[in-house]
């Protein structure tokens, strides 16, 4: 199986329906499956420099589906490539752009569900059907030690792709499991809600990454 769908993929009806809603409002977006992004250029051995991978749900309306990279447009990539470049695993200024200079280091991007969501909300055949192109690109990544889900949609979807019980690795924000010799971390998602209500702080989401950070450097 491709490691990512195709930009006309029709494995979820609403997503396409939804999708093409937005080809016609706004053409001059991405309005597409958002590829996972790797560090460097993928045909240069990107995939095998990537010890980290992130997880998130699905690319925000305006901010991946918009610009075509995960978590750009949005304020979850404020918040997440501050992060990350605070703690080694970006470089480079972060300009919400694909087209800002920005680099991973050591560290991929994906999501659950490539397609944007009507509200941000995959419903479960929507994730199970786009299980299979996560399942493809953690094979490609032969250093992979880490994985970040933010959220538990991307959490147990992350579960279920490994052959883990969810019921055995609940998810819970700053938790680390073990599954299938990958450790998992989770946090809540990085999202504009989440740090509004006071849910997620910039601190709660940096120990996180200082907690992945201390296990690679071990």
């Amino acid at each position: 199986m491709a490691h990512e769908p195709g930009r006309d993929c029709m494995l979820c009806p609403r997503l396409a329906d939804f999708r093409q809603i937005h080809r016609i409002a706004s053409p001059d977006w991405h309005n597409a499956p958002v590829a996972t992004w790797y560090p460097g250029d993928d045909s240069q051995g990107g995939t095998e420099k990537v010890r980290l991978l992130v997880v998130g749900l699905a690319p925000g309306l305006r901010g991946a589906n918009r610009t075509g990279r995960p978590f750009t447009g949005d304020y979850a990539g404020d918040l997440l490539y501050a992060t990350m470049t605070k703690f080694g695993f970006a470089g480079g200024q972060y300009g919400a752009d694909p087209n800002d200079g920005l680099a991973l280091i050591d560290a991929a991007i994906t999501n659950s569900v490539r397609c944007v969501p009507p509200e941000n909300k995959p419903v479960a055949a929507e994730i199970n059907a786009c299980r299979p192109f996560l399942q493809a690109t953690i094979a490609r990544l032969p250093n992979l030690r880490a994985i970040l889900t933010l959220g538990k949609i991307a959490h147990d979807s992350t579960a279920r792709t490994l052959g883990v019980r969810v019921a055995s690795v609940p998810f819970g924000h700053n938790r680390q499991h073990l599954m299938d010799n990958y450790s998992v971390f989770s946090s809540y998602h990085c999202s504009r809600y989440n740090t509004n209500t006071g849910r997620l702080s910039e601190k709660m989401f940096e120990d996180v990454f200082q907690n992945i950070r201390s296990f690679l450097n071990n």
